[in-house]
């Protein structure tokens, strides 16, 4: 129990309040909100009995429903599993015990109904696990039956609990990232919860810093997501379709090294398709307002270099290009943000039109996940 508390390879048990209280939320969304049919009517028998706080303080116990509940035999097998998968195996369980309760429980004239009549949910589910009334490998086959409850599901919604009851901690303690815009002008609740539930990358106090890096007007208006390679696929077609005639843009890449960086784009990018005089399409366009950010592990914010007033060369006017091969951010010298058509992978340079370091170590970069965002009123949003 030692080495497992103490590892420093991979935390096997949660250690600070903050992460306890993200496990059992984590617990709770996926049994009130998860597509599984019996799963969904299991939360809902549970918070019938019981008041909605109430219901709260019985899955703050979810741990011990496993760890002190369960018959030995039963456990050993589930730890068995967990040593094996990993901490998917203990939210699975909980799950096959919640359904499993919920079918002994449902029926007017089931002794376990009568023990929640008499002495509680939380004591009736205590005892139940304890008297566990299946064999171990029908729990198992209960909890990994579950549909769609994979790690990377599990992991999202991990994130998104997580990084919602951080971000009580800065909207409260880190008022300077807002200090200069009027509370009118930050995204709403509603736009925020919506960004959280759908961004692999954008966490809330992220999403404030670039409020306040935003131009002002823009900040009276609320972020939409447009296109992510997670729901629309990696295709510059599809990223050209959805985003196009939206202006302007905020565009962020998470690498497949965790870094987070990216670019507001003050045009729109169906402007690649504009001809000269002579029928040519232009190779750049875009205007000054476009600036380069960073959000880890560097914070920080590259606007463009004619902000300073000083006389500037062509080279430093190279904003956006796009056509059906790559997508560009940032010119002369070399690319800020350069990515190929598959939306795979990508380069960045230092750049005249920013003046920007390199966005990640490397230079080169894989993307694991592009998110771009478009601008709406509340009454179209």
């Amino acid at each position: 129990m030692a080495s497992l508390v103490a590892s420093k390879e991979k935390t096997f048990i949660t250690q600070t309040k903050l992460l306890y209280e993200v496990t059992w939320k984590t617990v709770m969304q996926i049994s009130k909100k998860h597509v599984s049919l019996f799963q969904k009517s299991a939360a809902v028998h549970l918070q019938r009995h019981c008041s909605s706080t109430r219901s709260e303080r019985i899955y703050m116990d979810w741990i011990w429903w496993i760890l002190q509940g369960l018959p030995f035999q039963h456990l050993v097998r589930v730890i068995d599993c967990f040593f094996h998968e990993g901490i998917k195996v203990f939210y699975r369980t909980a799950m096959a015990i919640l359904i499993l309760f919920h079918k002994s429980s449902s029926s007017s004239s089931s002794e376990w109904l009568a023990e929640i009549q008499k002495n509680g949910v939380d004591s009736a589910l205590n005892k139940f696990c304890k008297e566990m009334p299946v064999t171990p490998q029908k729990l198992l086959k209960a909890a990994f039956g579950i549909r769609g409850l994979s790690s990377s599901y599990i992991s999202r919604v991990f994130l998104k609990t997580e990084m919602l009851l951080k971000s009580r901690h800065v909207i409260n303690g880190s008022r300077q990232l807002v200090r200069s815009r009027s509370s009118e002008n930050l995204p709403n609740s509603q736009s925020q919860n919506n960004i959280q539930m759908v961004s692999h990358t954008l966490t809330i106090r992220e999403l404030l810093t670039l409020w306040s890096w935003l131009p002002v007007r823009i900040t009276m208006y609320q972020p939409i997501l447009l296109y992510t390679t997670e729901e629309h696929g990696c295709s510059l077609t599809t990223f050209y379709v959805r985003v196009e005639q939206h202006e302007p843009t905020l565009l962020m890449i998470k690498t497949c090294n965790n870094e987070v960086f990216g670019a507001y784009c003050s045009s729109r990018w169906g402007e690649r398709n504009i001809k000269d005089d002579r029928g040519n399409r232009q190779a750049y366009f875009g205007t000054g307002e476009t600036f380069l950010f960073s959000l880890y592990p560097e914070r920080a914010k590259y606007p463009w270099v004619g902000m300073e007033g000083d006389k500037i060369q062509h080279g430093a006017e190279l904003f956006m290009a796009a056509d059906s091969k790559m997508i560009t951010i940032g010119g002369g010298e070399g690319q800020a943000i350069w990515m190929d058509e598959n939306i795979r992978y990508g380069k960045t340079d230092k750049c005249a039109t920013f003046n920007n370091p390199p966005l990640c170590p490397s230079g080169d970069f894989e993307i694991r996940v592009l998110e771009v965002y478009g601008f709406a009123t509340d009454q179209l949003s």
